[in-house]
């Protein structure tokens, strides 16, 4: 098993639906799993630009705090919205910013990538979410180049937020023909391909890395969506665990990561089934 598969795959996005953390009781849950055996693993926190000056207020209060906590904001606002999102971070020197996740309308990714390139420090990275209702191959296509990566809902409070398999596979091959790295957001709350009891159809993050990685080795479209359709838990985590280091790298360096509102739950998935080690857990 390569833990390189699964290391900072997990963007922590407590305060977002359904999870809807409370941000006290986010903040120093993030902290823990940051400070626990799984650190590894888990990546920056997440909030709203919305929110940034309520998370500012709960770390003043914190009392002998390890550090300055990585965030990464999220604009659902657009490319109006970057530049006042940005300046709210760094205006704290408790807050290091990794990065900026902006919402782009249709055909709009090329001018908000601009927008990220204008204002992002340097080190801090920028995710344009392309909208599903437009053209997604021309809005990736428009990020070929930037430096910036894509950023694709998989997922929502209702069946319509749920793209299928073959628009899922869609996106993932001009991603990874086009050489943009992406980033994936809601619905993937488990290892494996499920229907919940709302009867969703949900993606499996384990289904999404292995399409990810078959289309690298020069897998075609449908074969691709065969690899998320699969529901076999066993038989994906044996294919995860064949891949190499190197293979598992590269995999990953086009899906950088997802986000899920309880990092606890797809980390329980993968002990589960093997793939990590069941003598790391609290």
């Amino acid at each position: 098993m390569s833990a390189v598969l699964y290391r900072g795959l997990f963007d922590d996005a407590a305060l977002f639906p359904p999870g809807n953390a409370p941000m006290g009781g986010a903040l120093p849950a993030h902290r823990a799993h940051r400070a626990g055996p799984r650190a590894e693993y888990v990546g920056p926190f997440l909030v709203s630009d919305a929110r940034v000056c309520e998370l500012r207020a709960v770390l003043a209060r914190e009392e002998d705090p390890p550090g300055p906590l990585t965030v990464v904001v999220t604009v659902p606002g657009g490319a109006d919205d970057v530049a006042p999102a940005v300046e709210s971070v760094l205006a704290d020197p408790a807050l290091c910013l990794a990065g900026v996740e902006a919402a782009a309308e249709p055909g709009g990714a090329a001018a908000l990538a601009e927008r990220l390139r204008a204002h992002l420090p340097e080190g801090a990275e920028g995710f344009v979410e392309v909208s599903r209702r437009g053209d997604v191959r021309a809005d990736v296509e428009a990020l070929a180049g930037t430096g910036h990566s894509a950023k694709f809902r998989t997922g929502g409070l209702t069946r319509e937020a749920h793209p299928d398999e073959e628009e899922l596979a869609a996106f993932l091959r001009t991603a990874v023909e086009l050489e943009v790295p992406f980033k994936c957001t809601a619905g993937l709350h488990h290892a494996v391909r499920h229907t919940t009891g709302e009867g969703f159809e949900q993606h499996g993050f384990l289904n999404v890395l292995l399409a990810t990685a078959a289309l690298l080795d020069g897998a075609t479209e449908r074969e691709a969506a065969h690899v998320l359709a699969d529901r076999d838990g066993p038989r994906l985590a044996a294919l995860a665990a064949k891949l190499t280091d190197a293979e598992a790298g590269r995999a990953r360096r086009s899906f950088r990561s997802f986000g899920t509102c309880s990092v606890t739950d797809p980390l329980g998935d993968l002990v589960v089934l093997g793939a990590l080690p069941a003598s790391r857990t609290r």
